[in-house]
């Protein structure tokens, strides 16, 4: 019996445990150190069989603690590689879109609206130079007509013809579409109809075209306005995110910077190793790939900023200014075409001639335009060309209230130094020179910000790639030197 004692203290003793004390002190039962025994080895089983448990003591010892590092390090660099690279992607394709598909299309729909202006304008004024019309003003209808049906045909390029992917916009600009489609060639079939009726004598003439006019003043002109403020506003929208940096991924580079060297720190305490040749590769690698991105990202942003400030918004503004011109240009033929009271006709004139002063004179003030000359410069040439215009206009007016149509009408679509027809075009080839720079620095500043991130994403994917390789062969044989 004393033997089995013995056996008994001598296996408690070895567990950790002292039940049975010394001889001669009081100590428990057998029936206690069975129990305690059974305890032991429950406990035991417990730690060996629950990977919980087994988990949470190994990750309170330095070689757990390092294998946590490691996995949380290889893991925040590859995620940073490809949120890196997924936004520099994106971005770069919204630039290509935008000076590939967006743009052209916007163009396009400015090309649509100003040729239908000018075909309107050019059959009113072909109608009141009476009888045959000149063959110059022939031909700016025909032109003008062709010009509209390939801007038409351009507008709709890209269109997808998916309905269930298709944004409210774009299915008012598909009803639009539709509406140009249809009601051009009505349009032109009453021109048609008025200038045949015209050139027999018949007054039935100046019906037909004022049925045309209406035609294109309420419902096509309208309809081609619309389409192309869709248009400038899909270039508009992407400007708004291409011009703000992106912070998230220069957050994500410098908080995993900032690991790698409170790893390095704790590293050096553990191991006495002040320098860790792995980490301190991917400390190159990542730091390499953040002033890569500040370069080319900033830059990128700037070139972006500018085709917006420079670009962009000036060239909508010059975009609306020569569409007030060619309001102004048709209510004006259009009033000699009914031969009535001008009334609302003149009114929507003076209205245009004063928004496109204001407009100018807001450009000409725009501190992001001061050195933006292929654009300020013609518009001081608009405004002496409105001035012109105006008082022509009302010389017009005044020559009709006394009845002398045959002057009015000579005054309108002359050619002389005076005429309206003259102040309109000085107008519009100014505007027309000014779209064409704003346009050119907005295509030239959206292809240098692709240009400039190129393989950005690519690169600080690879960059963290590498990083994340190095992580692990400078942590990997320290969590070795555990075992």
């Amino acid at each position: 019996m004393a033997g089995q004692v013995s056996g008994v203290r001598s296996a408690l003793t070895h567990a950790g445990r002292t039940v049975i004390p010394e001889r001669g002190g009081p100590g428990p039962t057998l029936r206690q150190v069975i129990a305690d025994r059974r305890e032991l080895a429950a406990m035991t089983r417990e730690r060996v069989s629950s990977p919980l448990v087994a988990f949470r003591f190994y990750a309170t010892t330095t070689p757990g603690k390092l294998v946590i590092i490691l996995l949380a390090m290889v893991l925040a660099c590859t995620l940073t590689g490809w949120y890196a690279s997924s936004a520099s992607t994106t971005r770069s394709q919204t630039l290509a879109s935008l000076i590939d598909r967006s743009e052209p299309q916007a163009e396009a729909a400015e090309t649509l609206y100003s040729s239908l202006s000018v075909a309107d304008a050019s059959a009113n004024s072909a109608f009141i130079s009476g009888g045959r019309e000149s063959p110059s003003l022939r031909k700016s209808f025909t032109d003008s007509i062709a010009s509209a049906s390939m801007a038409l045909i351009a507008a709709t390029d890209g269109y997808r013809e998916d309905a269930s992917a298709h944004t409210v916009d774009e299915e008012g600009a598909r009803a639009d579409l539709n509406t140009l489609a249809v009601k051009i060639p009505e349009y032109t079939g009453l021109v048609e109809t008025a200038r045949t009726n015209n050139r027999l004598g018949y007054p039935v003439g100046s019906a037909y075209l004022s049925v045309a006019s209406t035609l294109m003043q309420d419902t096509i002109l309208p309809a081609a306005q619309r389409l192309y403020e869709q248009r400038s506003s899909a270039i508009s929208e992407p400007q708004r995110t291409l011009t703000v940096p992106p912070w998230g991924v220069y957050v994500a580079l410098s908080l995993i910077i900032g690991m790698l060297l409170t790893t390095s720190r704790y590293l050096a305490r553990r191991t006495r190793r002040h320098f860790n040749m792995g980490l301190l590769a991917a400390l190159t690698a990542l730091v390499l790939g953040t002033v890569w991105l500040l370069v080319s990202g900033l830059t990128s942003v700037a070139a972006a900023n500018t085709a917006k400030v420079s670009g962009a918004d000036p060239l909508h503004t010059l975009t609306s200014m020569r569409i007030l011109t060619q309001q102004a240009r048709s209510a004006e033929t259009l009033s000699l075409v009914r031969r009535s009271d001008p009334g609302e006709l003149d009114r929507t004139f003076s209205s245009a001639m004063d928004q496109i002063v204001d407009r100018a004179e807001s450009l000409q003030r725009d501190s992001d335009l001061d050195k933006q000359y292929g654009i300020t410069d013609p518009l001081d040439e608009v405004k002496s060309a409105v001035e012109r215009w105006r008082s022509a206009h009302s010389e017009v007016g005044r020559l009709l209230t006394a009845g002398d149509f045959t002057s009015a009408r000579a005054l309108t679509v002359g050619d002389g130094s005076i005429s309206t027809a003259t102040g309109y075009e000085e107008a519009n080839t100014a505007l027309v020179a000014a779209i064409a720079d704003a346009r050119n620095t907005f295509r030239t500043n959206i292809n240098t910000a692709q240009q400039v991130l190129g393989f950005t994403g690519t690169g600080i994917a690879v960059l963290c790639f590498v990083a994340a390789a190095a992580v692990f062969g400078g942590l990997f044989p320290r969590i070795r030197e555990y075992r």
